[in-house]
């Protein structure tokens, strides 16, 4: 049966940039949502120390939780090798603290989606890159996920593998059982296509999920395309909404994770409203996951 985790999407500057929270009050916070484990983030100020990396597990589990995931945004379509070699080895360092943190999965992303470069050569980019990776992955009990991505809060331009086609020759590219797909059914919205669509072609590689939804606050698609590229991190008429309130249909999704065998995480990625907004999410998903995995968690 899955299995629930979340994601403090709500306080990734206070624990990534400024400091203001600790990993240990993000857990203190989140032990009271009822979700089965917490998903890190790679950037968290204190797991640049990895004497804090046994920590914080040690933390997590004292809690009643586990540590299934680690978000991290590797960069590996840059034109530059050493510039991609640097990357390749933040990546190895990230997959060595996913198991550290007691984690099995780590995400990898494609790259950015610079002006000057190909389809062609940014999947050969990052396959080659995602590649390096995985014998070590494999070394360490972990499996990589490529997420169907819109932008890291940290990129100048959006993901480059964003688009359903692009995403789907990526994923074709690379053949082992230490890789798989996070499906984020939101991001297919962003990219201007049908999120059950993209899920039909990769759900029978799909091994964990982002649950999340999003909204415009203002204008539509093709305003937010215009405002995408050249600015740091999300565009301004973007918001990350309530699980359960925005455009996708967790019923048709779940139909399909659940007809494929699905049972492993699903990590709420919303909650930007904070803490009240999260705990509404949770307890969306957990009503629909109990509707189509009966005796799931709920």
């Amino acid at each position: 049966m899955p299995q629930l985790a979340a994601f403090p999407k709500a306080y990734m500057q206070a624990l990534c940039k400024d400091g203001s929270m600790t990993i240990a009050q993000w857990i203190d916070l989140a032990s009271t949502l009822g979700v089965d484990g917490l998903e890190f983030y790679s950037g968290f100020l204190e797991l640049a120390d990895e004497g804090n990396w046994a920590r914080a597990r040690q933390q997590t589990e004292d809690a009643g939780m586990v540590i299934p995931m680690l978000c991290c945004s590797p960069d590996f379509t840059h034109p530059d090798p050493a510039f991609r070699d640097a990357e390749i080895v933040k990546q190895k360092r990230w997959i060595e603290m996913t198991a550290a943190l007691g984690g099995s999965y780590c995400r990898v992303l494609s790259g950015q989606r610079r002006p000057e470069l190909t389809m062609d050569e940014g999947v050969q980019l990052a396959a080659d890159s995602i590649q390096a990776c995985l014998p070590l992955a494999k070394q360490q009990g972990v499996t990589l996920i490529l997420e169907n991505h819109y932008k890291d809060d940290f990129w100048e331009y959006p993901e480059f593998a964003q688009a359903t086609d692009v995403f789907c020759d990526l994923v074709d590219a690379i053949d082992d059982p230490n890789f798989g797909v996070n499906y984020d059914p939101s991001n297919a919205f962003l990219a201007g296509e049908d999120p059950l669509e993209l899920l039909k072609r990769v759900s029978d590689r799909v091994v964990t999920m982002h649950a999340s939804d999003r909204y415009l606050i203002e204008g539509t698609i093709e305003d937010l395309r215009a405002e995408e590229g050249g600015s740091v991190g999300y565009a301004k008429r973007l918001r990350h909404g309530e699980i359960g309130q925005g455009l996708n249909d967790y019923d048709a999704i779940f139909q399909e994770l659940a007809g494929k065998g699905f049972d492993s995480w699903i990590s709420i990625e919303d909650g930007v409203d904070g803490i009240d907004q999260l705990q509404r999410s949770v307890d969306f998903l957990k009503r629909k996951m109990s509707q189509h995995w009966p005796g799931s968690t709920g």
